[in-house]
């Protein structure tokens, strides 16, 4: 509903008084000319007819108020509302063109805009180009340090100094949602993100000590100080961490001295170490075993030899300390054996299987035979589009052993590599010309531990295949005159390889780094005296079952993104299906396309809510008309626990401050108008996406009206019209 403008009012108000007094001055001036006896008559006519006059002065108000609202529209409203689209084109990063309507002088008016608009992005178009050339190095410097850091297999994360995270590369990225309490909800999303401050994962205190020990090696002239801690994460992880400093650069772009000791932010670099420390404790565990049930064994053993030395023992008793002595022998050779057995198990495992090129794998295969058995060895028909998933360690050693038994068992001269994809594996072809042999020779090989030259292994060819989960034969091909061991491998996962190649999208590098943050302090302004531009929002929408929120309806879906330093994360985003805990009505069901079957097995709401909190910690909340959506978490405080006290912005209300004479300011209106496209409409990620691109573009027009803080944000959206609605 649009708010009617008092100066309208105020006009038709003005008319009727007009009307009213131009009626009475001319009854007046018509009875001035009566006689008395017609003045009687007159007034015995319009005695019963008084009611009438006021109809007809009624409906002759209606007809003129009905003329000023049309003219109004037309002369008043119309350039209003061709001064709040221009303005919006003036705003807009991306050409942009008002629509001609209204009269022949308007729609003139709105084509000279076009054209103005249309001069200034020639302009900006040929300055965004000189300015793109000129920047073509530092853009260069900056995509290298993305492809490095997507490339490392360390965990990198850089901070600036109020520990707000301004870069991390995929590795870390995998492992913060490895480290989240809840994995399962919006993949963990909740812990990283450019700007998200990584006391999150990590005790303050713990890292303010670190940088401490960093300042003091600074303040003594060292040259590259580092800190190093171990550390527990809330889910039970443990990490060992290493914290270089970054150093500040001043306006000349030098380095400040070591002396100086002036940091803006560090450099972590992450390792989870849980599984080796509890490796490590195993293994302690086990020499603890061997150790102190071999001293024990050890003990027994000489006091029966002790015994034994009596000439004098009875036969019985010497018997039963031989018993003695062959059974903590025996034990002892138990011990030592479980000891060997766990080692070996441990070597299976000690590479990790990793996403590798088939092509890189028959390469490195073809040296390292070579190297070994001095023979020539060929690739033949490798698939260079194979990835496979493989502990390429161990599996290099199985060949290389092959090989080296072929060469010098059976004095093969030369060798051959194939790799093809068959299905959802792929053989991997260990191919030579010569002699032949037997199967009981083949399997001898495979269960053989692997030795060639003077490295071995206690490894069998056996093991090597069931820790990949595939398969090993022999075969020959009696038409060519050659035989092959052929090895079944897994293929890697196209998830596996899409991760492995985050790095290279069209959207993984620009949203990982942000060095504009460096300049970023949490001292000084209170939140509500910040500017606009400064602050952090998470923008976030819900899809009920309903709505009505206190009539029992409740969330089925919650979506979120984030906007930090005036850029929207499009990765860093939050999106979540939720069982309600009650049946999703047939009717709202195409609305959204959300159905009961989708949210049977997720998880409700109570569950949802604290890593929803976790990921909005810290910023403003921003939604289309928010008081929808807050109510329904507001209804979930006293279930849940979890309030939600930080600042709330209203993309609706706020609107409806910048462009208070648009006939609509429902979503899909101020898409169009600020020319957003829409995708995934109804859902509660895409709304939010949305509803995010449009608050960048409000907050210039904001400030255009001295709205510059989100103090006076909120204190104008208060003072609109639709502020008056409740849920």
């Amino acid at each position: 509903m649009k708010k009617t403008d008092p100066r309208l009012v105020l006009a038709i108000a003005a008319s009727g008084l007009v009307m009213a007094l131009w009626l009475v001055l001319m009854s007046v001036i018509v009875w001035s000319t009566l006689t008395q006896d017609e003045r009687t008559a007159v007034g015995d006519v319009l005695a019963s007819r008084t009611a009438l006059v006021a109809v007809g002065w009624l409906i002759g108000l209606m007809l003129v108020a009905g003329v000023l609202r049309v003219l109004h529209r037309r002369y008043v409203g119309a350039p209003y509302r061709l001064l709040e689209e221009t303005r919006v084109v003036l705003s807009a990063t991306t050409p942009q063109k008002l629509k001609p309507r209204g009269t022949a002088e308007m729609q003139a008016l709105a084509n000279a805009v076009n054209e103005l608009a249309a001069q200034r992005d020639q302009l900006r178009g040929d300055m965004s180009e000189q300015v793109a050339q000129a920047s073509v190095r530092v853009q260069q410097e900056k995509d290298r340090l993305a492809a490095l850091m997507a490339e490392l297999n360390q965990s990198v994360v850089v901070c600036n100094r109020d520990g707000r995270i301004l870069l991390y590369n995929q590795r870390a990225r995998q492992q913060f949602r490895a480290l989240s309490p809840e994995p399962g909800l919006a993949d963990g999303a909740e812990l990283v993100g450019i700007g998200r401050s990584i006391y999150a994962v990590f005790d303050r205190q713990l890292l303010a000590h670190a940088l401490e020990r960093i300042h003091q090696s600074l303040v003594r002239g060292v040259a590259s100080p580092s800190a190093q801690f171990v550390t527990t994460t809330q889910g039970g992880q443990l990490l060992r961490v290493q914290v270089a400093p970054v150093r500040a650069v001043g306006d000349d772009g030098v380095a400040a001295q070591a002396t100086q000791a002036v940091v803006s932010g560090f450099v972590l670099l992450l390792n989870n170490v849980t599984a080796s420390v509890e490796e490590e404790a195993a293994r302690d565990q086990l020499l603890h075993g061997l150790t102190e049930g071999s001293r024990a064994s050890l003990a027994n053993i000489q006091a029966a030899v002790d015994m034994l030395g009596y000439s004098d023992l009875e036969p019985a008793m010497r018997e039963r300390f031989l018993a003695v002595v062959r059974e903590e022998v025996g034990a002892m050779g138990q011990r030592i054996t479980d000891l060997a057995q766990r080692a070996t198990q441990r070597l299976k495992t000690r590479w990790p299987m990793e996403d590798m090129l088939g092509a890189d794998l028959a390469t490195a295969a073809q040296r390292q035979i070579a190297a070994h058995c001095t023979c020539p060895v060929t690739l033949d028909a490798v698939d260079a589009s194979v990835w496979l998933k493989v502990d390429s360690y161990t599996l290099l050693q199985a060949l290389t052993y092959l090989a080296h038994r072929l060469v010098e068992e059976f004095e093969v001269r030369f060798l051959q590599l194939r790799l093809q994809a068959v299905g959802a594996h792929a053989q991997l072809d260990l191919v030579w010309s010569g002699q032949a042999m037997s199967n009981e020779t083949v399997m001898s090989w495979e269960m053989d531990t692997m030795r060639f030259g003077s490295e071995r292994s206690p490894l069998t060819v056996r093991d090597v295949i069931e820790r990949h989960g595939g398969e090993m034969w022999f075969e020959r091909e009696r038409a060519r005159h050659q035989a092959f061991f052929r090895f079944m491998l897994p293929l890697a996962s196209v998830q596996g390889v899409v991760d492995a190649a985050l790095g290279e999208s069209d959207f993984s590098r620009p949203e990982y780094y942000d060095f504009d943050l460096f300049q970023m302090s949490e001292e000084g302004s209170a939140l509500d005296d910040r500017l606009l531009s400064e602050l952090t929002y998470t923008v976030f929408d819900t899809e009920t079952t309903g709505l009505n929120p206190a009539g029992g309806d409740a969330i089925i879906q919650l979506g979120a993104a984030r906007i930090v330093n005036g850029k929207l994360l499009r990765q860093e985003c939050f999106e979540q299906l939720v069982n309600p805990g009650r049946p999703i009505p047939a009717a709202s069901v195409p609305i959204h396309g959300i159905s009961e079957d989708m949210v049977v097995d997720k998880p409700r709401i109570g569950e949802v809510l604290p890593v929803f909190h976790a990921f909005a910690q810290d910023t403003v909340l921003v939604a289309h008309n928010a008081a929808f959506d807050m109510r329904f978490l507001q209804l979930q405080e006293e279930a849940t626990g979890i309030a939600f006290h930080q600042p709330v912005l209203d993309t609706l209300l706020l609107s409806a401050v910048v462009h208070p004479h648009q006939d609509s300011h429902r979503l899909e209106a101020i898409a169009e108008r600020f020319n957003v496209t829409v995708l995934g409409r109804h859902t509660a990620l895409g709304d939010a996406l949305v509803t995010a691109e449009i608050w960048l573009r409000l907050i210039p027009l904001l400030k255009e009206q001295g709205i510059h803080t989100l103090r006076q944000a909120r204190e104008a959206a208060q003072k609109t019209y639709y502020a008056r609605l409740k849920y």
